[in-house]
């Protein structure tokens, strides 16, 4: 494994991170999660991400169990705030009552005293930036949280967290956790650029497009059962992905992997790698083999003629926009 600085922070991160959206508390059972900590841990992973809202606080659980066994300063631990989590109209947003009350409620389900990084999981245009910016700040100097952070900001966003930060004189974020991948790729126009500037780190989710760039599923095939695309409660997303053309450059780029020794999942994942800004991507798994093999991905270096390749299977997909 290697690891990463996220954003200008002296935080080290691996530059494969372990998630628990979709998987831990929901798809999977809970021994399942505990054998893939083991898995991350043997493999170097040091950094593992949840949120309040995975589940209504159930991935918190079983994240929280997961890492139980483990010495809390052997790893680095995420989990966001956004998310409705209750009926009451105070139990969602970025609000200081919300941040506050949901931040306890984390760390009662993670079992832990202290949150390593906590990220804004959406914009609230509801609430001004100036006291959510106010609350993190609080929670840090509580010691209830070390960094904040953001997720899936637009960079108009994020630079205005960080010049009313500045006015304020408050500790800024260091990160911010968006989609990326070979297939959504916007966060290289504006996002990057600013946060290379102003200090933040990316900590991908998404990498490998919900597990289409691992090649299981194919162009005029059917779905295979037991997957993730085979789910309907969980499949809303993947689903956009599900068609021929999508599918087709899918297999190109399996046949482009081939050619190189490495599965599919490794290119992906080593492409987003070949990004300096982004300090980890972040897999999602429910076999500690998926762990195994995703962490290959790591010091693979693809040239130049590698990379025009990539873009040039892509830019035959280059219209298509996925649901979000």
């Amino acid at each position: 494994m290697q690891y990463r600085s996220l954003g200008k922070s002296g935080l080290k991160v691996s530059e494969i991170g372990l998630g628990s959206w979709l998987t831990y508390g929901t798809a999977a059972e809970r021994d399942a999660a505990d054998k893939c900590i083991r898995s991350a841990f043997d493999n170097g992973i040091n950094f593992f991400d949840t949120a309040n809202a995975y589940n209504r606080g159930a991935g918190e659980e079983a994240m929280g169990a997961a890492l139980k066994p483990y010495s809390r300063s052997s790893y680095v631990l995420s989990t966001k705030v956004f998310f409705a989590m209750g009926d009451d109209v105070n139990e969602r947003g970025l609000s200081r009552k919300h941040i506050m009350e949901q931040c306890d409620a984390s760390l009662r389900r993670l079992g832990v005293d202290y949150i390593d990084i906590y990220f804004c999981h959406r914009f609230d245009d509801s609430v001004p930036v100036e006291e959510t910016l106010r609350a993190l700040d609080d929670l840090t100097a509580q010691g209830k949280i070390l960094y904040s952070a953001v997720s899936e900001w637009s960079a108009a966003q994020i630079g205005q967290a960080v010049e009313i930060g500045r006015r304020m004189n408050l500790r800024p974020q260091i990160a911010n956790q968006p989609i990326y991948n070979m297939f959504e790729r916007y966060i290289e126009r504006e996002v990057i650029p600013l946060s290379e500037r102003e200090g933040l780190g990316q900590v991908v989710f998404s990498p490998l497009a919900q597990g289409v760039l691992t090649g299981k599923y194919k162009p005029g095939q059917p779905i295979p059962a037991g997957t993730r695309a085979s789910d309907s409660s969980v499949n809303f997303v993947i689903n956009s992905y599900m068609n021929d053309e999508v599918l087709g450059v899918v297999a190109q780029l399996e046949e482009l992997a081939g050619t190189l020794d490495l599965k599919l999942s490794q290119l992906a994942l080593s492409w987003i790698l070949r990004q300096p800004n982004v300090s980890s991507a972040i897999i999602g798994a429910t076999r500690p083999e998926q762990i195994e093999e995703n962490v290959k991905a790591v010091g693979v270096n693809l040239d130049a003629a590698v990379l025009s390749e990539i873009d040039r299977l892509l830019a035959q997909v280059a219209h298509f926009a996925p649901l979000r």
